[in-house]
């Protein structure tokens, strides 16, 4: 769990862990020198039985001891994160101070350690926090290699080499412990996007209906009145124009409440392509662009839904005029490879799209354009899915943006000739 985050559902799951730590850490700790110093001392005789007096002696257990109430503190004031490394760095101080307290200017050989020393290690995948993890690898590594720098003893050398093991198999363990979060995130993330998906798609379905027949009724008294008065109002265009373009929002909330069933057919790329273009061709030379299509032929049928697919192409090259307000050029390239797939690129000379922005295309209601719904590249997206097809984004700043659609093609074997180039210049 990262200690940046301040949710609660954390909090509380990170004093879970820091409290069954606590527990194992003061049962180890006491456990292991109680056994060590006087059931081992007492039945084989290896050394005095009781607590040492040397070094810190008692007050080596008064001190860690001390850090307890400590810890239960900082638990109640709501920052449980700071207590692993707080009894983590208390701990090694203290056993450092202990053994060259003991060892230091004397001939006697290094022997010390206790069980906590694996604890910390091996208990850091609970925390699932690596920032932790490597602390305490660092921290008990650390430790030995001190002592045997200022002790001159290459006894040291035995616990280094158990630590690093542990720390390995620590390590693999915590790892997959981030895959597995990792992996229930997204399918959560993925089942609360399908979950927004529903709702909006609930609510675009009625919005739409109810919004449908009335706009029809205002188009067809707007026509009939361009055509009774055809030069008394020069706003009737501009009129017809924006209802247009409020039924097109219409038909994408429609799309998503309720999505069409695609009618498979054989279709030539070609004369998609080419509609696409004769309906922005106007707009185009109004911005001063000039649109540049390369297909190399052969280029096999499509099995795909014609209109839908005309959708696509219609907001993909529409979306990359908008961006070129100043003109520009426009580079339509479509060619099929032996993998029997179809790519159609389209590359613009716009303002380009920021990388962190990228990520969000196609969310619903998210745009980066000032008058943009966000609707449109979210169903051109699923209709693209919904052809077994591809899309992807590529941008930089300044400089434009290339838009990719991989869609597969009924196989057959293809020769790739040369290139015809059909040019259309607004200039």
């Amino acid at each position: 769990m990262e200690e940046s985050s301040n949710s609660p559902k954390l909090i509380y799951e990170e004093k879970k862990a820091i409290k069954l730590f606590l527990w194992l850490f003061y049962i180890f700790f006491l456990g292991y020198d109680l056994f060590y110093y006087y059931l081992l001392h007492k039945f084989t005789n290896y050394g005095k039985v009781g607590i040492p007096d040397d070094g810190l002696g008692l007050w080596l257990y008064i001190i860690i001891l001390c850090f307890l109430p400590l810890s239960i503190y900082i638990i109640k004031k709501g920052n449980p994160y700071l207590v692993k490394y707080i009894i983590l760095l208390s701990y090694i101080i203290t056993d450092i101070i202990n053994a060259l307290m003991i060892y230091f200017g004397t001939s006697l050989t290094f022997a010390m350690g206790n069980i906590v020393d694996v604890l910390f290690i091996f208990f850091s995948p609970i925390f699932v926090n690596k920032k932790y993890f490597w602390s305490a690898s660092v921290g008990i590594i650390g430790k030995y290699i001190l002592l045997g720098v200022v002790l001159k003893d290459l006894n040291v050398l035995p616990p280094i080499l158990t630590t690093l093991i542990i720390a390995a198999i620590a390590f693999i363990v915590l790892i997959r412990f981030y895959s597995y979060i990792n992996s229930l995130t997204y399918v959560h993330e993925e089942l609360r996007q399908k979950e927004k998906l529903a709702v909006i798609g609930q609510m675009a379905a009625a919005i739409g209906h109810e919004i449908r027949n009335p706009l029809s009724s205002l188009k067809g008294f707007t026509q009939l009145q361009q055509e009774r008065n055809p030069n008394s109002n020069n706003y009737y265009p501009i009129m017809i124009q924006e209802i247009d373009r409020i039924n097109s929002i219409v038909n994408d909330l429609m799309y998503i409440g309720k999505p069409r069933e695609l009618k498979f057919e054989k279709t030539s790329i070609e004369e998609v392509i080419a509609y696409t273009l004769s309906i922005t061709q106007q707009q185009a030379e109004r911005q001063g662009i000039t649109v540049e299509t390369t297909m190399v032929e052969p280029l096999p049928p499509l099995n795909c839904d014609v209109k839908q697919l005309k959708q696509v192409f219609l907001n993909l090259i529409k979306n990359a005029i908008e961006s070129m307000p100043e003109g520009g050029m426009m580079q339509v390239h479509v060619k099929a490879v032996e993998s029997h797939k179809m790519y159609i690129s389209i590359q613009d000379e716009g303002c380009g799209i920021a990388d962190e922005n990228i990520l969000n295309l196609g969310e619903p209601f998210f745009t980066t354009k000032k008058d943009g719904t966000g609707l449109g590249l979210m169903v051109t997206n699923q209709i693209i899915k919904d052809h077994n097809g591809e899309l992807k984004i590529e941008s930089v700043i300044g400089k434009g943006t290339n838009v990719k659609v991989i869609l597969p093609i009924i196989q057959e074997k293809i020769e790739i000739h040369n290139s015809t180039i059909i040019q259309i210049s607004a200039k």
